[in-house]
């Protein structure tokens, strides 16, 4: 338990939580003995008329009983209130849209979800955490702060593992024993593009668009080179396509920005070059858009759906696995 002296929450209302997150959990269960009101307001430097409101509100609720000469006891413990999650993402995309309605479908009236948006800054993230950390039984968070990864460590640390669940990518060495549902963007890339090897040996040079404006994690430029390194393809990594770049007969392209992606199609179409056989196009992320421009654009493709509906199934199952999401190559004309 932690009792939040900045929290907005009253420190009573801090205490019927904690006690109520702790039975959610199965860390109390039914008959167990809790601290009595000297103990808590020792323990955890809070009034007995603090620990005593707390305790008449878990009385009123019938979650504990006193029993006379011997203490407080964990009397019910289905718990029927909604848990308050705070969903932390990155940015706005189209794809974190449908993270977010799946996981909220999917949660229903079991949870009361506040979204957040920390746009990689390690300020907002520490905001956050120290002044909510208290009022909200899960935090979820996309860990996606490439100028101060360090601090954002130490910053996700001072969550309770039983309260974290990281979203789309895991901290790697960072020994947080949390739930989490993520890209292993490195391998998954390497695996998908091994499905169309048979498609990418008709071209003689491999680009992958990989923008500097926008940061997107590294280990997908990582396994972009391992995999043309094992296949012996002539391979070249560029930050943006404009309407100067450079498009030739034999080249295929991945993109992973929509702008980049349009920049390409025009140029094809000046140059009459046709996708699927004189250009290769692949593009990250999938949408309806995509199945039908160009009679259909290779995508490389988490499930976001999916995601979205795995995170609140590791809260609604008290869950702290760590989840692969999946991650396919999607074969249309333009490869």
């Amino acid at each position: 338990m932690s009792i939040g002296v900045e929290s907005q929450v009253p420190k009573y209302l801090q205490v019927v939580n904690a006690v109520t997150d702790a039975i959610r959990r199965g860390s109390l269960k039914k008959g167990q003995k809790i601290l009595s009101i000297n103990e808590l307001s020792e323990e955890y430097f809070v009034s007995r008329v603090t620990v005593e409101r707390a305790y008449n509100v878990l009385r009123e609720k019938g979650t504990i009983i006193p029993i006379k000469g011997k203490g407080y006891y964990i009397n019910d413990v289905n718990i029927d209130t909604p848990v308050k999650v705070l969903l932390l993402f990155n940015k706005i995309s189209n794809y974190k849209k449908q993270i977010y309605q799946s996981f909220i479908k999917k949660l229903g009236d079991k949870a009361v979800v506040d979204l957040k948006i920390h746009h990689f800054d390690v300020k907002i993230l520490r905001d956050l955490v120290e002044n909510y950390l208290n009022d909200y039984n899960y935090f979820v968070i996309m860990p996606y702060f490439y100028d101060n990864p360090q601090e954002a460590l130490s910053i996700i640390k001072t969550i309770p593992p039983e309260k974290l669940i990281l979203l789309d990518k895991r901290i790697p060495y960072s020994n947080l024993k949390c739930a989490a549902v993520y890209q292993d963007f490195e391998n998954d890339i390497i695996d998908a593009l091994d499905e169309g090897l048979d498609l990418l040996r008709k071209y003689s040079k491999f680009y992958i668009v990989n923008p500097t404006i926008v940061p997107y994690p590294p280990e997908i430029v990582c396994g972009f080179k391992k995999l043309c390194m094992q296949n012996s393809f002539k391979n070249q990594v560029i930050t943006e396509i404009t309407m100067d770049t450079p498009v030739n007969k034999g080249d295929v392209f991945i993109v992973i920005e929509e702008t980049d992606l349009a920049n390409l199609i025009k140029i094809c179409l000046l140059k009459k070059l046709e996708p699927g056989k004189d250009v290769g196009i692949i593009s990250y992320n999938e949408t309806p858009l995509k199945e039908v421009l160009l009679n259909g654009i290779t995508v490389l493709s988490t499930d976001h759906s999916k995601m979205g509906e795995s995170a609140a199934d590791l809260i609604i199952n008290n869950s702290r696995e760590n989840i692969k999401n999946p991650f396919v190559l999607i074969k249309r004309g333009s490869l």
